[in-house]
């Protein structure tokens, strides 16, 4: 069956029972909506029925004796739904179905070399004492850094307030 079947835009008719088709049903045939009689029976078409405006309203006896097909109208589901049910918002086009494990690998890896590098430097501030005096030195001294600059801060804040409070 032609890829570009769906250019037919007037296509009423297609019959194509009985002529030994194998492969997938075109996507682009769920373009054709005039289309009132179809019957791709007894081919060995394989695949997701396409969704589309007429597709699905056809007898599953325009679809017999594909015993590779899948989707609606058929009883048969496909192995991957969204597939016959069109896109869905997980739908990566052109993707190996395997993407969705290297992202998890992904996140995996992040995860762990995190865990690995806090319990690296635990494990160092516990055995080192030299380091950990110098890294507790270290968090007292940005502490109190800290706790002075919005000292400061603070006060010239109460100081520019009441200068502005005086000369209005």
């Amino acid at each position: 069956m032609p890829e570009n079947i769906g250019q037919m835009k007037r296509l009423e008719s297609l019959d194509f029972s009985s002529y030994n088709l194998s492969g997938s049903i075109p996507p682009s045939i769920s373009a054709i909506s005039t289309l009132v009689i179809l019957d791709l029976s007894f081919n060995n078409l394989s695949g997701p029925i396409p969704m589309g405006s007429q597709l699905q309203t056809f007898n599953n006896s325009s679809y017999i004796e594909n015993s590779k097909l899948c989707g609606l109208p058929l009883q048969k589901n496909c192995f991957h739904d969204e597939q016959s049910h069109g896109p869905s918002h997980n739908d990566h086009k052109g993707q190996p179905e395997g993407d969705d494990l290297k992202i998890n690998w992904f996140y995996i890896g992040i995860v762990s070399g995190f865990v690995v590098e806090n319990w690296g430097v635990c494990v160092v501030l516990l055995l080192k004492k030299t380091w950990r005096r110098a890294y507790f030195r270290f968090c007292d001294d940005i502490y109190d850094m800290l706790f002075v600059f919005v000292g400061v801060t603070g006060v010239r804040l109460k100081i520019k307030l009441k200068c502005s409070e005086v000369q209005d």
